[in-house]
């Protein structure tokens, strides 16, 4: 039976987890956008940021009544004559609205889809999520799909975020929050350093400061007790989505498998020519041209994880090393926030450690 992914209500969730994603590829063989009601998918997200509730913390209370049955269905198997066809009339049977619709299809003839559909007409009742969700199991087995997910948009993501010293990318992603730029919560802030809790404590969000305690020399044992910390905060927080901004430790390859599909780091791009540290240094003595900046969800292969979003800039003899890093930090904020609100609006399907973005 295809991989079944589903989120819910809080009653049966426990935390990091709730949300895990599709399968998709990068290679491309032909694409295509159908948009039954122009702009409804953006109009929805842009209309909900505008009418949401501010918060002393920068919450998003107002999201919930404005995006409710609006839901997010993903699909991913072997292309064959009728999926589209059968999803369609599926949410036609069972009295949904699709909104939008985008799909694609790569060289090796993976079928990727993304459907925002309204379900506040349908037939079985907008609160029995359950019908729908079998419906769609069901036609997942018909057609032999590899995964399919639904995120129903009223089940606001929450965020936590793990940071060292650097704080630009903490800064923005608060800022962010505080305007309502991000459809999500953020409940908590951890740190293996106590440098930052200023900066949650300006935006009244729970900091806390989980250092890696080394005993008679014994690191591994230390890194153990440190993530069984960070474990504990997600669940007792209900994370379901957890930020790297500019994390300076390496998590355990049980950490990373646990949470791969939902943990995002962020770093520049002049890897794997300028490992450690740096970088920036390095990347001027060998007189690069071009610096960037990669988002990728976490794994245990070390910054080798499905990459969500780049971008780069050009750099010229006249830059310094000054010059070079500060215009590495703006990529850095850039490319996070893009990663983190596609990942958010569930635009993001993986498979075979390559993505597939409906932007």
């Amino acid at each position: 039976a295809p991989r079944r992914a589903t989120t819910r209500g809080d009653a049966r969730r426990g935390g990091v987890g709730r949300r895990i994603g599709c399968a998709a590829s990068a290679s491309s063989k032909s694409e295509s956008n159908v948009v039954t009601s122009p702009g409804a998918d953006a109009a929805a997200s842009s209309s909900t940021a505008a009418a949401a509730a501010t918060t002393a913390t920068g919450g998003v209370v107002g999201l919930k009544k404005e995006l409710t049955y609006i839901a997010k269905v993903c699909v991913i198997g072997p292309d064959q004559t009728g999926m589209i066809a059968g999803l369609s009339q599926l949410m036609f049977g069972s009295g949904c609205n699709i909104l939008s619709c985008s799909q694609f299809v790569n060289e090796e003839g993976i079928f990727f889809q993304r459907m925002s559909i309204d379900y506040s007409k349908a037939f079985c009742g907008n609160d029995n999520r359950d019908v729908l969700e079998t419906s769609i199991d069901n036609m997942a087995k018909q057609y032999n799909l590899t995964s399919w997910k639904i995120a129903y948009c009223d089940d606001v993501h929450r965020v936590g975020i793990l940071v060292s010293k650097l704080d630009h990318c903490l800064w923005d992603l608060l800022v962010r929050y505080k305007n309502d730029e991000m459809p999500c919560e953020i409940p908590v802030i951890m740190s293996n350093h106590a440098e930052l809790q200023y900066i949650a404590d300006q935006f009244g969000i729970p900091f806390m400061h989980l250092p890696m305690v080394v005993v008679d020399g014994d690191k591994d044992s230390a890194k153990v007790a440190q993530e069984a910390q960070i474990e504990a905060a997600l669940v007792k927080h209900k994370v379901d989505t957890l930020i790297l901004a500019r994390y300076m430790q390496v998590l355990s390859d049980d950490f990373c498998n646990k949470h791969a599909e939902h943990t995002i780091n962020i770093h520049h791009s002049f890897l794997p020519a300028f490992e450690g540290g740096r970088p920036y240094h390095r990347a001027k003595e060998r007189g690069v041209k071009l610096i960037g900046a990669t988002a990728h969800y976490a794994t245990a292969k070390l910054d080798a994880g499905p990459i969500i979003a780049q971008s780069v800039q050009p750099i010229s003899h006249r830059d310094t090393v000054k010059d070079m890093v500060r215009k590495g930090k703006d990529l850095e904020r850039v490319v996070l926030a893009k990663a983190l609100r596609y990942h958010l609006e569930s635009r993001v399907l993986v498979h075979n450690n390559r993505t597939v973005v409906f932007d």
